[in-house]
């Protein structure tokens, strides 16, 4: 890695904490409190692809957060024909938002790669998940000491990959894209968004799905080890 570098930018849902985990999780605990007769597995199956398009929607500003929360659910519950009235989506909705947070998975080696980082770096977050969830993970996981600034898409009214966020993220942190690495799971939001700006990138490729591009890729945290 170039001596250059001075600035580490995390992305943190399925990148430092694992979203996958907690959500499904969270999903157990609140169909069995609002006694939701479904397969886990099954509505998960259908699930995480939809919630992966809203989120899509989401950052081109196509769906409003509303919209995704209550979207998301029912075209999931729709795809397995199991009958949801609007006011349980509606409760459901927010339950996940309320209990997501109690869940706090990481992935292995978060911890290791932190603490191998904070020495040589200076360690930040650039999220488009919102913000009041955001805060909570990353307190409930006990991980907000690592990093210097903290930057969200709600505070600047624009998602990643909009030039926008990392800009501002750059500037609350004090950084110049030439000394600054982006590392996080979405090509086309972390990756490409940063790269645009100047930024070098690190993709977590935690699903091993994507091979056959040129920029740098990681499948274990603890890789970035050779790497930083």
């Amino acid at each position: 890695m170039s001596k250059t570098i001075k600035h580490v930018f995390f992305d943190l849902d399925h990148t430092l904490w694992d979203f996958d985990k907690n959500s499904g999780l969270t999903f157990e605990k609140i169909f069995e409190l609002n006694h939701i007769d479904v397969r886990l597995d099954d509505f998960l199956q259908v699930y995480e692809p939809i919630n992966l398009n809203y989120w899509k929607l989401y950052r081109e500003e196509k769906v409003t957060k509303s919209a995704l929360r209550y979207g998301r659910l029912r075209e999931a519950f729709d795809t397995i024909s199991i009958k949801v009235e609007d006011d349980m989506i509606n409760h459901l909705s927010v339950a996940y938002i309320d209990h997501l947070t109690t869940f706090n998975h990481l992935f292995d080696g978060t911890f290791e790669i932190l603490d191998y980082l904070k020495n040589k770096y200076q360690l930040h977050i650039i999220t488009n998940g919102f913000e009041e969830a955001q805060e909570r993970k990353m307190i409930n996981s006990n991980i907000k000491h690592y990093f210097k600034s903290i930057t969200n898409s709600e505070m600047v009214g624009v998602k990643k990959p909009n030039p926008r966020i990392f800009n501002f993220a750059l500037n609350i942190a004090d950084a110049h894209a030439h000394e600054s690495i982006m590392i996080g799971d979405s090509l086309e939001a972390d990756i490409e968004g940063a790269h645009n700006i100047g930024m070098d990138t690190i993709h977590f490729d935690y699903k091993d799905n994507h091979r056959n591009h040129n920029y740098k890729r990681v499948i274990e945290l603890k890789t970035l080890q050779e790497l930083l």
